[in-house]
């Protein structure tokens, strides 16, 4: 809950219940911030070789996939689908770089798992919201066409 300070203009905020971002947080945001979470772990001992090149460009695919996500959860379904889109793309090309990381023994087996298992299962939740977009779509469009002469 925040409060402002009265004699010093400043807020104080105090950190949300364990293991709770907000009670409306969605599903798939919780698994990709937790296995953001798993991962920054990880980043802040990465070999010097890879920290600032493939990490830090996992680092932002991780960052655009929460940003898609949190702004696909918002928006109206005609508006989720791009949000959506743009979060499988990045997903995507995260998992490439997470196994080049283990390729280059910059990952070993254990890291390796405990990131991209996660990164796969949001990709699976990915797919099935794009399907149920997709649907709910042409549903939407079938509905609204004209009929054409003889269509019942």
């Amino acid at each position: 809950m925040e409060t402002l300070d009265s004699h010093k203009n400043t807020f104080s905020q105090q950190p949300p219940p364990s293991g709770k971002f907000s009670t409306g947080e969605l599903p798939l945001l919780k698994m990709v911030r937790s296995a953001y979470l798993i991962w920054y772990g990880y980043y802040q001992i990465l070999p010097k070789t890879h920290r600032h090149t493939l990490g830090g460009r996992i680092d932002s695919l991780f960052i655009t996939i929460i940003e898609a996500v949190a702004a696909a959860g918002f928006l109206p379904p005609t508006e989720k689908q791009p949000y959506v889109q743009l979060a499988i793309r990045k997903q995507d090309a995260l998992k490439v770089l997470l196994m080049i990381l283990w390729e280059t023994k910059s990952f070993n087996d254990k890291q390796y798992l405990a990131v991209s298992v996660p990164v796969a299962e949001i990709g699976q939740r990915l797919g099935g919201w794009h399907g149920q977009i997709t649907k709910k779509m042409q549903q939407t469009n079938t509905k609204n066409s004209p009929q054409k002469w003889g269509e019942k």
